[in-house]
């Protein structure tokens, strides 16, 4: 190898980047698919993903505690009975809220009256093709199909079909994931060091190949957790004082929006759930409060929670007797 050769190898730019930008979460769940026939033809597949509805009780702590309250709510007053133990309505509850509709099964007698009735998760549930037919899929990719009349499901209405029930959040979804976005950068923001990636520069004329590479791979292999892109620049001449500099991109003082998005969403995901923030566990920022948390309860037993207990007290209509009843709350019946 000749001088100039030599030369020339060690004295080249090297640059290079690391940390590429990682999707925190997928879109799916928000994504309205209509109603369709599975490919076996035999029952209709639910028009949103009730997994995702699942999985996002967890994505935001406002999200989950409303629908629990919301469940709490409809078992606070109500009554057991030999037909609707508390552990069945428990269940439909939970179900009702989150998906927007809830199954149960119905046991008879010899003479054909109902002595039983047991609760059916509405993930798993299927509308049959034919009428008064449900299936339910099992872990083992199996189905269990359920005769007409076996099976009682009850929606909450969608304009755009009347199969499977949706719940009234559903066009909230983009503030829950946006909220657990700002939570998962936030972590990963801590993580890397309370920046957003950095420029790495090296000052070395006398750089090589295999030197660059060996850099390459120990700076990679350092980095922090993903969704920050950092930058290693290498300058063969250069008057620079420092031989090895690294500059941080974006400052937690001056570049993070996350107190406000996280506010923002919060008050939206309030506002998708009509709930009022005194009863949704939420400090209060002023020492006024949100005001008497009586009197909030009592307009929102009025306005909401009897509106929401209406399609439990359908399930009568079933099963010909008074399985659901509500007691009315202590106000109410004072003189």
């Amino acid at each position: 190898m000749t001088a100039n050769e030599n030369t020339s190898t060690k004295s080249a730019t090297h640059m290079f980047e690391f940390g590429a930008p990682e999707p925190v979460l997928n879109n799916h769940i928000s994504e309205y698919t209509g109603v369709y026939m599975d490919t076996l033809g035999e029952y209709y597949r639910p028009p949103v993903s009730l997994s995702g509805l699942a999985d996002l009780m967890n994505a935001n702590p406002h999200h989950n505690s409303i629908l629990h309250f919301k469940k709490n709510m409809v078992l606070k007053w109500f009554k057991p009975s030999p037909l609707m133990t508390y552990n069945t309505m428990q269940r439909l509850a939970l179900d009702y809220v989150v998906t927007g509709m809830m199954y149960f099964q119905v046991f008879k007698n010899g003479f054909g009256k109902i002595v039983r009735t047991a609760w059916l998760p509405s993930l798993t549930m299927r509308r049959g093709r034919e009428q008064g037919v449900f299936f339910q899929l099992n872990k083992d990719g199996s189905k269990t199909e359920y005769k007409p009349g076996e099976v009682v499901q009850i929606i909450e209405p969608d304009l755009k079909q009347s199969i499977y029930g949706v719940p009234e959040y559903l066009g909230g979804i983009q503030s829950v994931l946006l909220s657990e976005e700002a939570g998962l950068f936030r972590r990963k923001y801590y993580k890397n060091g309370a920046h957003m990636g950095y420029i790495l520069v090296t000052n070395d004329a006398d750089l090589d190949e295999d030197t660059a590479k060996k850099i390459q791979k120990k700076v990679q292999d350092s980095k922090g957790p993903g969704n920050f892109r950092s930058l290693c620049i290498n300058i063969g001449k250069s008057t620079a004082k420092e031989p090895v500099q690294i500059i941080p991109v974006g400052d937690i003082g001056t570049k993070d929006e996350f107190e406000r998005v996280k506010n923002i969403t919060r008050d939206e995901i309030l506002s998708m759930h009509r709930m009022q923030p005194g009863l949704s566990g939420i400090m209060p920022e002023t020492n006024g409060g949100f005001g008497d948390i009586e009197k909030i309860m009592k307009v929102y037993h009025e306005l909401e929670i009897g509106a929401l207990q209406q399609p439990f007290l359908e399930i009568n209509q079933y099963v010909g007797a008074q399985a659901v009843v509500f007691n009315k709350p202590v106000w109410m019946t004072e003189k």
